[in-house]
């Protein structure tokens, strides 16, 4: 009995000396906070400011040793990764970007992290936090009004590309393969085309995509978005093409998937450095039921193969439709639905028709 007895004093007096040993938390000054309206200041206030910002508030139990140094981590990986408090750090397209990015992240259960919704309860966002998120971002995404020609929507690709800073060579003659999936990025005011190879195309037709066997390749190519009045939008000027391969073994520090973006006319590699790959990591990490992908393939992809190479795309914005253009003239249209696994954009849905007219924009 003494022996616990001294045991439980002697505990008791370690933890009061190991109070005088503190990290150091501080609240540096806010050099532009986030500007969005109030109600959607209020659910990141409540969601994501003790992380995420220079306002840090901490509760009684964050400041006892060791929690603090558990929070204190948080805190400086938080303000690392996104500050709403350092607003004015970044340009307006990354802005808007990262609020789709905190959103997507919320939805995917990624943010906040468990280990702190331990003892912050406060700080679950519920559907209705949500909602008011993401109801702001589908308001301040409508597309912007270009009724004239921009530049040239056809792909040409380069004589000489640079490999990806990884070591990935571009993969010439993408445009060539199989059109699996369309994509209305209304997040970035992008349209999207993904192409899948031969191993891609073969597991759609196996059913076989959840793991995507080794082999599959993905082609996204990105052009920016074209509206006019009448709510039409097409393709404008190209923007990028990302790869992804799968190669469970040679890519396992990278989910078992290559990633290599290629950016502008020029098809410049993407980043500074082979560090880019970080951001593809961690974008696709919350995909992990899914193999780490983002595609969710076409159920038409039959009738696809039998219309050649893609020309063009369109939404129709009134109607909720999307269409693809194809090299013999074939025009395919889908009605729309919200991409479950990315939240700002929109994926085809119910086939509506496969006609041999070219569209009246």
């Amino acid at each position: 009995m003494r022996k616990l007895i001294f045991t439980l004093i002697l505990l008791a007096a370690l933890f009061g000396v190991a109070q005088f040993i503190r990290p150091t938390i501080s609240n540096p000054p806010v050099t532009l906070d986030v500007r969005v309206p109030d109600s959607v200041q209020e659910v990141l206030r409540n969601g994501c400011y003790d992380c995420h910002s220079n306002q840090t508030n901490l509760k009684w139990f964050d400041k006892i040793t060791p929690v603090n140094f558990l929070v204190a981590d948080h805190i400086e990986e938080g303000r690392r990764a996104l500050n709403f408090s350092n607003w004015d750090s970044l340009d307006a397209g990354t802005q808007k970007a990262m609020l789709f990015w905190s959103v997507n992240d919320i939805r995917n259960g990624e943010m906040p992290l468990q280990s702190y919704l331990t003892l912050h309860h406060a700080a679950r966002m519920n559907d209705q936090d949500l909602s008011i998120f993401e109801n702001y971002l589908t308001e301040v995404s409508v597309p912007v009004i270009n009724s004239a020609n921009d530049i040239s929507v056809k792909y040409k690709e380069p004589d000489n590309v640079s490999p990806e800073w990884n070591g990935i060579s571009f993969i010439h003659g993408f445009e060539n393969w199989r059109v699996i999936s369309i994509t209305d990025r209304f997040d970035n005011g992008s349209i999207r085309a993904i192409y899948g190879n031969e191993t891609a195309v073969k597991a759609i037709s196996e059913g076989k995509t959840n793991p995507w066997p080794d082999g599959t390749v993905f082609a996204k190519a990105a052009w920016k978005q074209q509206a006019d009045s009448s709510g039409h939008i097409s393709m404008g000027s190209f923007y990028q093409v990302e790869f992804m391969i799968k190669e469970s073994n040679k890519f396992s520090s990278t989910l078992g998937w290559g990633f290599g973006r290629w950016r502008g006319a020029e098809l410049k590699p993407y980043g500074k450095n082979a560090g880019f790959v970080s951001e593809c990591v961690s974008c696709h990490r919350p995909l992990k039921n899914n193999n780490y992908t983002f595609t969710i393939p076409l159920k038409e992809n039959d009738t696809l193969s039998q219309h050649g190479k893609l020309l063009s795309q369109f939404v129709n914005t009134r109607e909720h439709t999307m269409s693809v253009l194809f090299e013999d003239s074939s025009m395919v249209t889908w009605s729309q639905r919200p991409d479950p696994r990315w939240f700002g954009a929109r994926i085809p849905d119910r086939l509506i028709s496969v006609k041999n007219d070219k569209p009246h924009l």
